[in-house]
């Protein structure tokens, strides 16, 4: 069995992102995988160590700091959690909060866990638009498509980026990267929401997930060609 955690999904579910756990409860269950879904508000207990994938999506500055100092809480745990293998797909301010801190325009900090070293300061204008980028899964490049829009300029310190720019403006509109990576943790600030537009990103996770309970085995293949012709249709359009 496979757990899912969503975390804060009544503050943090902007453009879509709880489609990102129906998208990866969908495929687990079409191939016959067991999973089940616990969703987490503020001030309640959750066990980091029993939970396989844990999503966390965006959501407005003042959500973020209800849940920042909520998560401070939590810290220690999910720290340790993190280290011992756990799954993480974060988006956006998910993405943002596991960083170091996100200083606001009138320069304001808002802490993060401090759990990956990037860093991300306000910008007077907003990144907004369709993205393409290239993302290495298992030894294998792939092209991935979503939706941005954040005022956020996030940059990386050090940390692994994700993904590289094809179109769009990613992480602060200079460097070329988009998102990023830490063990089993995935950031990005790409909607749409992700996981749904991009099957193969979604069936790593799944694979990871299994892979922390010591389950080793190929994924049963789906039929994604609906998926793949809207990919195509973006990237046509994009690129």
């Amino acid at each position: 069995m496979i757990t899912v955690c969503h975390m804060y999904p009544d503050l943090l579910n902007l453009y879509g992102d709880r489609g990102n756990v129906i998208a990866f409860l969908k495929r687990c269950m079409w191939r016959n995988i067991p999973v089940n879904l616990v969703e987490v508000g503020l001030g309640e207990s959750i066990d980091f160590e029993k939970i396989d994938f844990l999503f966390l999506g965006g959501g407005s500055d003042t959500e973020q700091n209800l849940i920042a100092r909520d998560l401070m809480k939590r810290k220690k745990l999910l720290s340790q959690a993190v280290e011992n293998g756990l799954v993480v797909l974060a988006i956006c301010g998910g993405y943002q909060l596991l960083g170091r801190y996100y200083r606001t325009l009138d320069g304001k900090e808002i802490p993060g866990l401090s759990i990956m070293n990037h860093y991300t300061v306000a910008g007077k204008n907003r990144l907004t638009g369709n993205v393409a980028v290239e993302i290495e899964l298992d030894g294998k490049k792939h092209k991935i498509v979503g939706f941005e829009n954040h005022a956020g300029r996030t940059f990386l310190d050090g940390v692994k980026p994700l993904s590289k720019i094809l179109s769009g403006f990613g992480n602060n509109a200079k460097d070329g990267t988009e998102g990023a990576v830490y063990k089993n943790v995935f950031c990005s600030y790409l909607h749409g929401p992700i996981l749904p537009k991009n099957p193969e990103l979604t069936d790593h996770l799944i694979k990871l997930a299994l892979e922390r309970k010591g389950i080793q085995q190929e994924l049963l293949p789906l039929n994604d060609q609906f998926e793949k012709q809207a990919k195509e249709y973006i990237l046509s359009k994009l690129l």
